[in-house]
Formats: structure tokens, C-alpha cells, sequence
């Protein structure tokens, strides 16, 4: 009988976690609430939408808390949104969850490559809607490409259609600028984050929304009631009133793309995110994957994104010390 060899994993960094981890304020905030955990959270998470509101500049009524992470606020709207058969478009390559969400409330994804450098192609995007369609989803940064889509295409795209255009900013704390200031001027732009990134909480599931007002209304009939739970409501808020630890993030988070942009030798593309994507064509991303694997090390093989092809790679930025080793094994290829 053939006994397979264990690898040993010295660390991961193919899921866009904080090396820095949370905010010691965060746990401090999860010990002391864990005493309170047989009550009920606020239906609304009220106390950190408070504190988001702070945050983001924007007031309570454009803000809603979500959970399980970004994924219960895309599930909700696609709950209050989509009849069977509506349709949504999705520019590809781009975060799975869109078309997962899509497909479980009855909607038909309509996918539209972006071009060879993953801007989306609005005017193959504008041509792709119909009466039927209900949602488009934008990633910026864009997971994996990492890069950002230009207010210019926002725009155009909100102006030309009638549809929900949700704007995904799970990395936004890491890159140059956010599309958020855009709800102000449409009814139909939303803005969907998380504290899974920058914040270091990804364990604990925490998403928000900015949105219309009109929306918000709308969607908190249909969200699941006491969503985010007590204890991550605590330590969002607490994660919140740690700007130390969010600047240190994003430092170590810009400072390391760069790193690895420079010292990878493959073609890494440009980043506004804590992740870098690496095409190592003429080889298969499985085999580079493999082999960083069994150095120790985890990254993240793209081919399960849809229209991502064969050769990419993602790989989150870690400590210094990691970002070296990657290297390393990537230079070994």
C-alpha cells in the first residue's frame, strides 16, 4: 500500500488575509463581550453602523450591516431583487460569489470578459443588457486582477441603464481611491465591503453597504434578522477605533505588492489591493502552485475563475519574511 507524504505548511497566503492579523482591540473587545453572548445582537447591528458611519462619512440610513461577510449583503439584494429568470451580468475574470448568488435566487448570469489587461469592457457590458437584466456586478479592486475600475466607467454604466450596479470594495482600504462618494449622486450604485481584509476579521464574517436610502430601506425588509452577531458587532466597532492598526495594514499591504511586483520573475500586474496576480504562461499555474506547495507554501491557482485561463496566479502580500520566501520559491521554478 502506497502511503502519501504529508506536507508541512509553513504559511498561506492564497485567501487575502491580514498577515498583521486583528487589531488587538478587536480581541480585547471579543474577551470582554464573550460573557454577553447568550443575548441577542441588535437586530440592525445599529451600534456599528454608528460607528461606520463615522467611518465612511456617510450617515446611518445609507449604511447597512451584513452577515455573513459581503456574502449576506449580495444574498439579500439578490433576495429583494431578482425573479426567476432576471438576469446579471459579470465581468470575468472576478470574484465566484457573484454567479453562486445569482444562480441560488433564480437569476441567470451573463458574463462579459474583461479586455487583456481586466479593465471591464463597458461597451461590451452596455451591450449585454437587457429588459430582463437586474444587477451588475463590479469588483474594484478587481479579485484577482487587482485592479480598479475608473469612475469614467461607473458612471457611463450607471447612466445607461436602469439596473442595480453594485460596486464591490472589498480592498478599497489598500488602493488610491473608493467609488463610494458616487452613491450620493445615483440612485442605483451600491457599495459593498468588508472587515475581512484590512480590518484582520475575516473569522468573524462582518460585510456593510452603502447604499441609497431608498434601498436600505428596502433591504432591511428582507435581511435576515440579527445577522451580524454580538461579539463581531464589538469587535468591528472596536476594529474601527484602531486607525494604528488599519494604517500598518495598508502600509505593509502597498509596501509588499511592490515588493513582489519587483522581485517575482514572472510578469506580475499592477495592484491596488493586499494581493498581487503573477502569470507565469508558458508554464500551468497548477504545476507553479504544486511547487511552491510542497516548499511550504500556499498561493492561490486561478484557473477556477471563470475566463482567468491557465497561467495565473494570485498571491496575497505577507510579512516581509514571506514575501522573501515566495520569491525564493518562485525563482526555483
Amino acid at each position: 500500500m502506497k502511503l502519501q507524504t504529508r506536507i508541512r505548511i509553513d504559511f498561506k497566503l492564497g485567501s487575502n488575509e491580514n498577515p498583521l492579523g486583528p487589531s488587538p482591540k478587536a480581541v480585547d473587545a471579543l474577551i470582554e463581550h464573550a460573557s454577553k453572548v447568550s443575548i441577542y445582537p441588535s437586530a440592525d447591528a445599529c451600534e456599528l453602523v454608528d460607528a461606520l458611519s463615522g467611518y465612511t462619512g456617510f450617515p446611518a440610513s445609507n449604511i447597512a450591516a451584513s452577515g455573513p461577510g459581503m456574502d449576506g449583503l449580495i444574498d439579500g439584494l439578490m433576495r429583494l431583487i431578482i425573479t426567476h429568470g432576471d438576469e446579471v451580468i459579470i465581468p470575468t475574470p472576478t470574484f465566484s460569489y457573484y454567479e453562486i448568488a445569482a444562480r441560488a435566487n433564480g437569476a441567470v448570469p451573463v458574463f462579459v470578459k474583461r479586455d487583456e489587461d481586466y479593465a471591464v469592457d463597458v461597451e461590451a457590458l452596455l451591450e449585454a443588457v437587457s429588459s430582463r437584466t437586474k444587477v451588475i456586478f463590479l469588483c474594484s479592486p478587481n479579485n484577482p486582477s487587482g485592479n480598479l475600475v475608473s469612475e469614467l466607467d461607473v458612471r457611463a454604466i450607471a447612466e445607461s441603464t436602469r439596473s442595480l450596479v453594485f460596486v464591490d470594495e472589498a480592498y478599497v482600504e489598500f488602493a488610491d481611491s473608493s467609488l463610494a462618494h458616487l452613491v450620493n449622486e445615483y440612485d442605483n450604485i451600491i457599495v459593498g465591503r468588508t472587515f475581512s481584509k484590512a480590518f484582520g476579521l475575516a473569522g468573524l464574517r462582518i460585510g456593510y453597504g452603502i447604499m441609497p436610502q431608498w434601498l436600505k430601506s428596502e433591504y432591511m425588509r428582507v435581511a435576515t434578522p440579527f445577522n451580524v452577531s454580538s461579539a463581531a458587532i464589538a469587535a468591528g466597532v472596536a476594529a474601527l477605533s484602531d486607525v494604528e492598526h488599519l494604517e500598518k495594514s495598508i502600509e505593509l499591504a502597498r509596501e509588499g505588492r511592490e515588493y513582489l511586483k519587483e522581485h517575482i520573475p514572472f510578469k506580475v500586474h499592477d495592484s491596488q489591493a493586499n494581493f498581487v496576480m503573477v502569470n507565469v504562461a508558458l508554464l500551468k499555474a497548477k504545476d507553479v502552485c504544486d511547487g511552491l506547495l510542497e516548499k511550504g507554501i500556499i498561493v492561490r491557482d486561478c484557473s477556477s475563475f471563470r475566463n482567468a485561463g491557465e497561467s495565473l496566479i494570485r498571491v496575497t502580500v505577507g510579512m516581509r519574511g514571506q514575501n522573501k520566501r515566495v520569491v525564493e520559491g518562485f525563482d526555483g521554478v
